[in-house]
């Protein structure tokens, strides 16, 4: 946790131990909406600038962590989501790569693989309300807690509660992912 808000911002140390104790969690959270290992590996590295930026945005007393960390990663995203809309595709495929060697690519082919029930989940939920399909993912398929996926997206936790209600007996109706939103 944090010792002071800001902590991570100023002290190189403290960010570094954030992002050890934080970068798996950031990057399977990503590689669930992104298949394309470049794109994961640069909106890792998006998402933990924005946290230098936004440190003084955390409140413990409104969540953990990593529910605070998919807030930014969630914002980062639609962020990345919106420029790619505007861009050309050639032109989004050729820019802003960095270059992975050989080990990183196949450990970010790896955990994409091990992501695709997630990616098909999403797929099936693409027909839900921003709102509904957003609790959702982050409560059935991060594993947050109702409070925690309310944190954030920036609402209470009794509207999430209602958008999960209403996302979960939707979805009841689709045949891949009953099993998965019942938990």
């Amino acid at each position: 946790m944090f010792r002071r808000q800001a902590e991570i911002a100023t002290d190189p140390v403290a960010f570094e131990a954030f992002y050890r104790r934080h970068v798996d969690a950031v990057t399977r959270f990503l590689a669930r909406r992104v298949d394309d290992p470049h794109m994961v590996a640069d909106l890792v590295a998006e998402v933990f600038m924005a946290v230098l930026d936004s440190a003084h945005t955390y409140r413990a007393g409104r969540g953990t962590e990593i529910a605070w960390l998919c807030g930014v990663a969630s914002n980062t995203l639609s962020a990345e989501r919106r420029r790619a809309f505007k861009e050309s595709r050639l032109t989004n495929r050729m820019s802003g790569r960095r270059p992975l060697d050989a080990d990183d690519l196949a450990r970010l082919e790896e955990r994409i693989d091990a992501e695709r029930k997630a990616r098909q989940i999403f797929t099936a939920m693409a027909d839900l309300p921003e709102g509904e399909r957003a609790v959702l993912e982050l409560v059935v398929i991060d594993q947050l807690t109702v409070t925690e996926a309310a944190m954030a997206l920036g609402i209470r936790p009794g509207n999430a509660k209602v958008r999960l209600h209403r996302a979960r007996r939707k979805m009841r109706e689709v045949p891949l992912v009953r099993e998965e939103t019942s938990r």
